[in-house]
């Protein structure tokens, strides 16, 4: 019995954890953007980089 108990908690958290990284996954955008959006009020300009593609801008003209 407390074999069962045991195997079924490494399940539980193994499903737990397979849910928060799902979330994580899911939700990216929008934690990315308020991460952004905090840096940006408290005036950090660490996390913003040009985009990966203002380098190709001039093959346009």
């Amino acid at each position: 019995m407390k074999v069962a108990r045991f195997v079924l908690k490494i399940v539980g958290f193994c499903l737990a954890a397979a849910a928060a990284a799902c979330c994580v996954i899911a939700y990216w955008d929008k934690i990315t953007e308020g991460v952004h959006a905090i840096g940006e009020k408290l005036g950090c300009r660490c996390c913003s980089r040009p985009s990966e593609y203002d380098d190709y801008a001039d093959w346009d003209e």
